[in-house]
Formats: structure tokens, C-alpha cells, sequence
């Protein structure tokens, strides 16, 4: 009786956590709104797109599991080339079958990777990631008769999505094609986060061996999770590929993957929403200061990290949000009540 009163109270709380938020519908309108209101920005924004798909991946396998890692784009790179070689050499010329595949491509390598990774703890998970980008790097440099090498894949040509939209030089396709996958899967996320498998998940990042005492089979649910992270990451390679045309070593960067790092330090992890949030705001940032100081725009960025670790998420998340919950509860005919817990008030 104990144990179906203690599921019951699982199934509660994840259909209560599972529930969509106003600001939620708000925010997918805004990107939606996006592709309408800025016709002269559509590569920007599907840049920031795919940003925010492969930060979501990194947020699957950090904010929910705590593994950190510094070579996520091991599997970006593998969707990349994946789905470059796909359609240079006609094997799969739809995009959207190609951009599976090539997801599925990345997914079996961070399966036979997940293995190595589970076995350490932070630091040793942070070398073994990065061990395994750098390796890729170095095979496709070496390989470069496949992978073209240093050039990068050449002549790439996409198929109309679906036969339908062709993508074109303005990114208008590119765009909504982006959205339209980011929504889908960020979805499927959702639905997993909010599962007795995602509690599961936050069960082994707050303490990997009391979640075992109870149960928890710990390996098994970290290997899901990575391997499921790394399908996220081959989509968000994949749709570099197929939105640019264009394939390179650059895929493998180590800087691609601390770029990933800072995006979710300034979004935050554990709530899916700091991947897309982040890759927002640090393109904008990176955008605007490379406006004003094309030389110097990497002091100014990493200025407002700074400050964001000195004042803290938390607090400048309220101050953000400040003026909106105020005309909400003057729409709604209450006072707005701002409480200031203690550790902010010091």
C-alpha cells in the first residue's frame, strides 16, 4: 500500500511539474513572432537555433544528470559530417531523414563513448569528454579524403524539405525548419524530464549513492541520458550542416564546446529552458559588443559572466522580471508582493 500511495504521489507531482507555464506559450510566440517581424535576420536567428538545441542537449546530460562535459561537440561534429557526407554523395537526400540519420549517427558513438564517461567523477569526466572531441578532430583531419579535411566538405546541395521548401539565400526556410525541429524535440525533452525516469535523473545528480540504496539503477540511467544527449547534439550538427551547406574540422572545436558551457552558465541548467535563454542572450551580447569593439568583444562577454556569478542568476532573473510580474498583478487587481530572501539581502 505504501509503495502505490508513493507512486501515486511520483505521478502527481510529475503531471503538476508537466503542466505549461503562461510564460512558456509566451516565449515560443516571441520565436515564432521572430520569423515574421525580422525578414532581414533569418541567419542570425536560425544561428541562434541551433545554439539552443545543442545547449539543450548539454542540459539533458548537466542540469539533470550533473555530468559535466567539455566535448559535446564530438557528437555536433559527428551529425555535422553526417549528414554533409549523406547529401554530398546522394545517399539520403531528404532533409529531414537525413537530419535522423545523422542524429542516429551521433547517438550510437556517444552509446559506445557513454561507457567511458560514467566510470569517473568530474574531473576525470571533464578530460575524458574533451579526449574524445579532440580524437574525433584528429580522425577527420587525418581521414580528410572523406571529410575533405582542413576545406571542409565541398558542394554540399540540400533538397527541398519534404520536396516542398527549398532553402534559400535569405534562411527563411532554414529558419522555421530550425524552430519547427528545436520545438519538436525540446517536446519529446519535456515530456522525459517530467517522467519518474527524469526525477530519477535529478535523484542521482543530488547523490549518486543513495539513489542506488533505493534502487536507482544509477550506470544504466546515466548511459539513457548520454546517449539520448548525444542524438540532440548530431540534430544540432546536422542542422548546421543542412542550413549552411557547409561541413569543417571547426565542428570538433574545443571552443565550440566552451561556447556551450557559457551559454548555459548564463541560462542556467536543471529546467530546459536555460539552453535556449542563454543562446539568445549570449548571441545578442555577442552581436551587439562585436558591433562596438570588433576587437575587444570577448572582454566585454566575459565582464557580464562575471557579473553574473558575482550578483547571481537568481537575483538578476527578479530584477528582470520585476516590471512584468507588476503589471500582471495590477491586471489581476493585487499588489506585487517582492520578498527578498535572506541570502539576498545581505
Amino acid at each position: 500500500m505504501d509503495q502505490s500511495i508513493a507512486q501515486a504521489e511520483v505521478g502527481r507531482y510529475a503531471s503538476a511539474a508537466a503542466r505549461w507555464h503562461w510564460s512558456e506559450i509566451v516565449f515560443w510566440c516571441f520565436l515564432l513572432a521572430c520569423g515574421f517581424l525580422f525578414p532581414s535576420r533569418y541567419l542570425i536567428m536560425t544561428e541562434i537555433l541551433r545554439l539552443a538545441l545543442f545547449a539543450l542537449s548539454l542540459d539533458l546530460i548537466l542540469g539533470y544528470a550533473g555530468i559535466v562535459s567539455l566535448g559535446h561537440a564530438a557528437f555536433f561534429g559527428i551529425g555535422a559530417y553526417g549528414a554533409g557526407l549523406l547529401a554530398l554523395h546522394g545517399i539520403i537526400n531528404e532533409p529531414v531523414i537525413a537530419l535522423l540519420a545523422a542524429g542516429l549517427a551521433a547517438t550510437a558513438i556517444g552509446f559506445l563513448t557513454s561507457f567511458l564517461v560514467i566510470r569517473g567523477v568530474d574531473l576525470t569526466r571533464l578530460m575524458v569528454t574533451l579526449g574524445i572531441a579532440l580524437l574525433l578532430e584528429a580522425l577527420a583531419e587525418r581521414y580528410s579524403n572523406i571529410t575533405g579535411g582542413t576545406d571542409g566538405l565541398q558542394g554540399i546541395e540540400m533538397a527541398p524539405v519534404f520536396g516542398l521548401f527549398a532553402f534559400d539565400l535569405f534562411g527563411k526556410v532554414g529558419f522555421f525548419y530550425s524552430l519547427a525541429t528545436l520545438f519538436i524535440l525540446f517536446l519529446l525533452a519535456r515530456r522525459i524530464v517530467h517522467s519518474p525516469f527524469g526525477l530519477s535523473l535529478r535523484a542521482i545528480r543530488n547523490n549518486p549513492l543513495r539513489a542506488a540504496a533505493v534502487g536507482v539503477p544509477v550506470n544504466r540511467r546515466l548511459i539513457a541520458v548520454y546517449t539520448f544527449a548525444a542524438f540532440y547534439a548530431g540534430i544540432a550538427g546536422a542542422l548546421f550542416t543542412q542550413t549552411t551547406a557547409l561541413a569543417s574540422l571547426d565542428v570538433f572545436a574545443f571552443e565550440r564546446s566552451a561556447d556551450l558551457m557559457l551559454v548555459l552558465v548564463i541560462g542556467g541548467t536543471g529546467y530546459l529552458y536555460g539552453g535556449p535563454i542563454g543562446a539568445v542572450i549570449f548571441k545578442i551580447l555577442q552581436e551587439f559588443f562585436s558591433t562596438i569593439t570588433p576587437q575587444y568583444w570577448q572582454f566585454w562577454i566575459g565582464l557580464v559572466f562575471v557579473v553574473i556569478v558575482l550578483v547571481g542568476r537568481a537575483r538578476l532573473h527578479r530584477w528582470i522580471l520585476f516590471v512584468p510580474n507588476l503589471v500582471i498583478a495590477q491586471l489581476k487587481g493585487t499588489k506585487a508582493v517582492v520578498t527578498v530572501p535572506e541570502s539576498d539581502a545581505s
